[in-house]
């Protein structure tokens, strides 16, 4: 058997297990497992693409497993020391940088790929949609990590006119692309990339805060198209089934996540929260009067309380409160309280984040429902508390007049009573006010999250037998 025959039937098991990863990344039971497939995944690919690379290189083998071997230690020691310091609270921005990193090397990938292979029409126009896809890839990442790491505003950059200019960058690069056709040079593929570069940088620059887990998604399928374009053009077959799972599963959770925001993946594209405007208030400016609370009266609330309901948000990520949060529903657990948590499916600004942080606070799966598990019993349900979450709490999505019309969310008004954890009465990412926070059964609870749930938590008496989760 041949090093290339070897790698490609490592290939076939690679991609075999990249589904089985996507399957089990689907529930959170099997999560882990999923996990641990893409990573032997992985890990095969690795060996593949080494064993072709000797293979089919011309410099003796000594020479080139010394510059694998190199490019392996740079991307290991990179990668393990950001995976090691990044707060999960910052997961967001890194996928974003990642997502760019594909972005860049689809682009050179092709440039590569067009100056040292034939030239026949099909490769063309691989390299062409390549380029193109990267170059959007590339800047559109990296304007949503300025924008997620809050070194640029997140508010949509309004051009005038700013449909028709993408309009026309995509005409532009369609008369490049016959230019590249009919005449083949470097020129319009050059040409193209710095249209594409440009496109890319406005249609993220243009779409709002509120969109900014829409746009993670996207731009996680983008990423997997242009990896799919740079397999054609390299003639590998793991990276284009790799890339095409990657496109078409950023692309499934970008609808998911557009119907669970009642908005069309064309309108989050055009713009975001706010862009148009609307009558209900999309501002700081209060539509009534508050009421705060204390850590000791909501501990009392809680105590009395038969059925709670905790809606977690990115504020919570932010405090990370949620291991002061497992330990209070462990103690309300442990005195007969029924304790459940909603989950929207865009809280926080990553899909899943908030699962994500439950889990790793040992909270059982079973108590962590989604938006549409939970809703029905909120009237039933003695006290909720919204523990840094805003725009996914927010009544106005009932009002037609609203930014936010429409938007499907956690219905905790309809509770008995309701407690918000926030540091102050500012509006959420998406910059619509919150008629939640002016009701008669919302109390307001001020500071930290994890300071308050923490006080909480010593004002509620630890049962006398070991805690049961």
């Amino acid at each position: 058997m041949t090093l290339g025959s070897l790698a490609q039937g490592l290939y076939l098991v690679a991609g075999v297990l990249f589904v089985l990863s996507l399957a089990g990344l689907s529930k959170q039971a099997t999560a882990r497992r999923g996990n641990l497939l893409g990573m032997g995944g992985m890990a095969l690919a690795l060996v593949a693409t080494v064993a072709l690379a000797v293979d089919v290189s011309e410099r003796p083998v000594p020479v080139t497993l010394l510059l694998v071997a190199l490019v392996f230690v740079i991307g290991g020691v990179v990668g393990t020391w950001r995976a090691r310091t990044v707060e999960m609270t910052q997961m967001p921005e890194l996928i974003a940088v990642l997502h760019s990193f594909v972005g860049a090397a689809a682009v050179l990938v092709g440039i590569n790929s067009y100056l040292t292979e034939r030239a026949d029409p099909l490769h063309l126009v691989e390299v062409f949609l390549g380029v193109l896809i990267g170059a959007v890839t590339l800047t559109g990442s990296v304007v949503a990590f300025l924008k997620l790491s809050a070194r640029i505003r997140s508010a949509p950059l309004t051009l005038p006119g700013r449909n028709l200019l993408n309009l026309a960058a995509l005409v532009v690069c369609g008369a490049l692309l016959a230019w590249f056709l009919a005449a083949p040079s470097v020129v319009p593929l050059l040409l193209m990339t710095v249209v594409a570069l440009a496109l890319g940088w406005h249609l993220v620059a243009a779409i709002g805060g509120g969109d900014m887990p829409v746009v993670v998604s996207m731009l996680n399928s983008y990423s997997g198209w242009a990896a799919a374009a740079a397999g054609f053009m390299l003639g590998n077959d793991l990276l284009i089934v790799t890339g095409a799972l990657v496109g078409s599963s950023g692309a499934i959770l970008s609808w998911i996540m557009c119907r669970a925001m009642n908005r069309s993946f064309v309108s989050v594209i055009l713009g975001g929260y706010g862009a148009e405007g609307g009558t209900a208030p999309a501002g700081d400016e209060p539509v009534g009067e508050h009421r705060e609370t204390t850590p000791q009266e909501v501990a009392e609330m809680l105590q009395d309380a038969r059925t709670v309901v905790i809606t977690p948000g990115y504020g919570m990520a932010v405090a990370k409160a949620q291991y002061p949060v497992a330990e209070l529903v462990a103690r309300l657990r442990a005195q007969g309280t029924t304790v459940r948590f909603g989950v929207h499916p865009v809280a926080g600004r990553l899909p899943g984040h908030m699962n994500v942080l439950l889990a790793e606070a040992k909270v059982p799966y079973d108590i962590v429902l989604e938006m549409d598990e939970i809703n029905d019993d909120l009237p039933a349900t003695d006290v909720v508390l919204v523990i840094g979450a805003n725009d996914t709490v927010n009544p106005a999505a009932e009002d037609p007049g609203s930014p936010i019309a429409g938007m499907p969310v956690l219905e905790v008004w309809r509770a008995k009573k309701v407690v918000v954890f926030k540091r102050s009465m500012a509006t959420g990412y998406a910059g619509v006010q919150n008629p939640l926070f002016f009701r008669e059964n919302t109390v307001m609870l001020f500071g930290d999250a994890k300071q308050r749930v923490e006080d909480i938590v010593a004002a509620v008496p630890a049962p006398a037998a070991a805690l049961v989760r």
